[in-house]
């Protein structure tokens, strides 16, 4: 079946890694508007995890938060951020314009190289600054920074390779430059980085269309194609009813249909694929994603999506509410009591410093 596959590859069943830098590394990418919830899309991919310990992975740099492949927050192995970038940061930078010109923004090319050059001046020397604080001191500079011409101007930044995230300060992340916080590897040629990319994709996400890569990876139909053509070797064509898919030949799968994970909103799970039909039957997409692109929290069990789940703080503590989109679901309750225990176990009340 393919979520017997998907299960092993995505590293939700009998888990392989016992670092957030192996496990992001295997992924390509993880999905990460809601840091904290990327946290817990990282956690419950590990043998062993906390809040803590992944935050302390993000400190070091080992991981990043930036803007790549498409034009959202992805959480990368930091060696990975230079190669991908160079893969998608004209599309991420195209998708920027139309943003910026969809809010009569006015950002010229002068503007952008402005910027990034006192970006560097201000944050260099290791130095971390919040988005408040860039904006504050772009502001004493002259250029006029609100909210919405900021994010502009710091996503075409990320683009640039010029910055790219630091540790948390206050609660906060920061942004650091990506030449101090990241050493130097080598320079992949655009074909390496194609077929790595694919690599990557298909090891972690099978089975998986020539469409789902697409719309996961943010490369053309032309460019997907020449990746999984360059990876032919490693690939074996399947069909899942009626449908054809792509399967790394190496990939494992498992068959423990009692597995229960609270899954975060806009996890690799369902957010990866373009078609989601074969973990959720399209009557409940709307109760697990909405058109606008927003995911929510689900309930994973035995390879589906069933549900959806919450978290609630009370005086006594965190607590978890779910509900199913079937009344007549057959969760089992000791499972998802278990699971509900292992998230609060892995949050313990951690905040970034």
């Amino acid at each position: 079946m393919i979520t017997d596959i998907r299960l092993a590859g995505q590293q939700l069943a009998a888990p392989r890694f016992d670092t957030p830098k192996k496990l992001i590394s295997w992924m390509g990418a993880i999905q990460a508007q809601d840091y904290a919830m990327a946290r817990w899309a990282v956690g419950i991919r590990l043998k062993s995890a906390t809040a803590r310990s992944v935050g302390e992975a993000f400190s070091r740099g080992e991981i990043l938060r930036t803007h790549v492949m498409r034009p959202t927050w992805h959480l990368v192995a930091a060696e990975d951020i230079r190669w991908m970038l160079k893969l998608s940061a004209r599309r991420i930078r195209s998708a920027n314009e139309s943003l910026a010109k969809g809010r009569q923004l006015e950002l010229t090319e002068q503007l952008h190289y402005r910027c990034d050059r006192l970006l560097e001046k201000m944050l260099g020397g290791n130095r971390n600054l919040t988005k408040q604080q860039i904006g504050e001191e772009l502001n004493r500079q002259g250029i006029a920074a609100d909210t919405p011409r900021l994010t502009r101007l710091l996503m075409r930044a990320e683009t640039e390779a010029v910055v790219c995230s630091g540790p948390f300060s206050g609660g906060k992340q920061t942004y650091a430059l990506l030449e101090e916080r990241v050493p130097p590897v080598p320079e992949l040629h655009p074909d390496e980085a194609l077929a790595k990319l694919a690599t990557a994709y298909f090891r972690s996400h099978s089975p998986a269309s020539l469409q789902d890569f697409v719309w996961w990876s943010g490369l053309t139909v032309t460019e997907a194609q020449q990746a999984i053509g360059s990876i032919k070797e490693l690939l074996v064509e399947e069909h899942f009813e009626g449908q054809a898919f792509w399967v790394f030949a190496a990939c494992r799968k498992t068959e423990n249909r009692d597995l229960i994970q609270l899954l975060p909103p806009f996890d690799e799970y369902l957010v990866s694929y373009k078609d989601r039909t074969p973990v959720i039957p399209e009557k409940h997409h709307s109760k697990a994603f909405n058109r606008w692109g927003t995911f929510y929290p689900v309930i994973l069990y035995g390879g589906q999506i069933i549900g959806n789940w919450s978290k609630v703080k009370k005086k006594e503590g965190l607590t978890v509410t779910v509900s199913f989109f079937d009344k007549r679901s057959k969760c089992p309750l000791k499972l998802l009591q278990e699971v509900e225990k292992q998230y609060r176990k892995f949050v313990d009340g951690y905040v970034p410093d």
